[in-house]
């Protein structure tokens, strides 16, 4: 019976009774341990998976130039209370049956097939961790592309502390469609809901039109 990503994890660190482990370079990531590869960010490490929710982990990424993780390894048992990123079931039937709320793709290829998105990037909110308490609107259709570049804009966000510009997509008249540069959460930019920002901006750009309009007809 071949084993999990985290059993083979375990094998190659070692933690003591603590939970501390050596560090492990991924370089060892060959021959037996090959499906440990990191590849699209290394799903079985990440904040939500089984190996998280039992340990502390720390990545190293100063041994190499870049931004890509070196080292890793075990720093304790985990005491704090992980998001748990379950989505109830007819949630996800919805959002399946929907084409990407950014770029209206829905398909068959990897990249065009729809993924059920966190709203807010941050998955600090027991209330949407919890199944019996997360609602619809917590929720979007994204097509795997969408939702991978979603991930990464999210992180650099949260790392820099300055939201996202959507003005950087052409023909998007405002950064956003509420709050401001300094970032204090999600709800109000692109990421978070594209569909409401293109309503809520839509709206203003009218506001601004019919505005504009009635003053040239008032000073004439």
């Amino acid at each position: 019976m071949s084993k999990s990503k985290k059993e083979l994890f375990l094998e190659l660190a070692q933690p003591d009774k603590n939970g501390v482990s050596r560090w492990v370079s991924v370089i060892e990531f060959k021959e037996k341990y090959r499906g440990l590869q990191l590849g699209n960010g290394g799903s079985w490490c990440r904040n939500n998976s089984s190996l998280a929710k039992e340990f502390e982990l720390e990545f190293d990424k100063r041994q190499t130039l870049g931004n890509s993780i070196d080292r890793i390894r075990l720093n304790g048992y985990n005491t704090r209370r992980v998001f748990n990123q379950s989505i109830r079931q007819d949630i996800k039937n919805h959002y399946k049956q929907q084409c990407c709320a950014m770029c209206g793709a829905r398909g068959n290829s990897e990249n065009t097939q729809i993924e059920v998105d966190h709203k807010d990037g941050r998955k600090d909110d027991l209330r949407v961790s919890d199944s019996n308490t997360q609602t619809f609107d917590d929720f979007q259709a994204l097509c795997k592309a969408c939702n991978d570049k979603k991930r990464q804009i999210c992180k650099k966000c949260k790392e820099s502390g300055y939201r996202f510009d959507a003005t950087k997509i052409p023909g998007n008249r405002y950064p956003f469609y509420e709050g401001a540069f300094e970032y204090d959460g999600c709800v109000g930019c692109y990421q978070y809901d594209p569909i409401q920002y293109r309503k809520t901006c839509n709206d203003r750009v009218f506001n601004e039109g019919y505005q504009i309009g009635y003053n040239q007809k008032t000073t004439l």
